[in-house]
């Protein structure tokens, strides 16, 4: 009688072990090979459906590159051992140089963002998509009435760029180091209704509801007293300083800029 192989349990388990890591290392070699995904018509019935990324997505994707590359350290020393001191050039005009009105912000901001909440107990449902923004060694939260202290990760990493670019860029032009005031950010439903009864000015569709947008004062910065206590100071040229670091970032395509006159702030969304 002939011998005939008999495959085991072990040998079906080695082998699917390997297919799935060979599908694995194909994937991550060759990720345009993945399989489109399906949707449902209207008659129920499945159908493939590709997704090509659009304008907003792309930008993001390149925003997460330059948000992550290491932050090139400030030169504060010439060749010859002298201070170096840069000279502050600000923008042009701050209405022409920031003009992103909130429908141009809000395309983005609800792509980006949460979704609109209703209020304060509803926020919390959407805490794993937030992160909370508290005092550290470059901004300040000033009291919120109408807003709470929570971003989506990408503005929040865009706020400490930004808050240390602008440190950087005082270290290099011989000022002390100062903080971001933050004056607005998470806005729930009630909210912007509240906002809205004693300012006509604020938008009912503000972008602030989607955790994208934060507002940064440019007229009062708190400077940092060598016994790590702080002191608010109103001090002209810091805004003409915080604009050209904002103008950086804008023409990089990292954000949105508006500048506010009647709220004196910079209103600032991520993209």
């Amino acid at each position: 009688m002939k011998n005939f192989y008999k495959p085991r349990r072990i040998h079906f388990i080695v082998g699917f072990g390997i297919i799935f890591i060979t599908l694995g290392i194909l994937k991550c070699t060759h990720p345009e090979w993945r399989l489109p995904r399906l949707a449902n018509n209207d008659n129920g019935e499945s159908e493939i459906k590709s997704h090509t990324p659009d304008s907003i997505e792309l930008q993001a994707a390149k925003v997460d590159k330059l948000l992550l590359t290491v932050r090139n350290k400030p030169i504060l020393l010439r060749k010859d051992g002298s201070r170096v001191k840069n000279r502050v050039t600000s923008v042009p005009r701050f209405e022409t140089s920031f003009p992103d009105l909130n429908d141009v912000q809000l395309a983005t901001a609800k792509r980006l963002g949460i979704p609109q909440i209703q209020n304060r107990e509803e926020a919390h449902k959407h805490m794993q998509e937030l992160v909370y923004i508290a005092d550290n060694p470059f901004y300040h939260v000033q009291r919120l009435h109408q807003s709470i202290p929570y971003l989506v990760p990408r503005a929040a990493r865009l706020l400490n760029v930004i808050a240390r670019a602008f440190n950087d860029s005082l270290a290099t032009k011989g000022y002390p180091p100062h903080k971001l005031l933050i004056t607005s950010v998470l806005r729930t439903k009630e909210d912007v209704q509240k906002l809205r009864n004693f300012n006509q000015n604020a938008s009912e569709n503000s972008c602030h509801q989607f955790g994208t947008t934060f507002d940064v004062s440019y007229n009062r910065f708190l400077e940092i007293q060598p016994d790590g206590k702080c002191e608010m100071r109103w001090v002209t040229v810091y805004k003409s300083i915080l604009a050209e670091v904002l103008n950086d970032m804008r023409e990089m395509g990292v954000c949105y800029v508006k500048y506010e006159k009647n709220q004196s702030c910079f209103h600032i969304t991520a993209r």
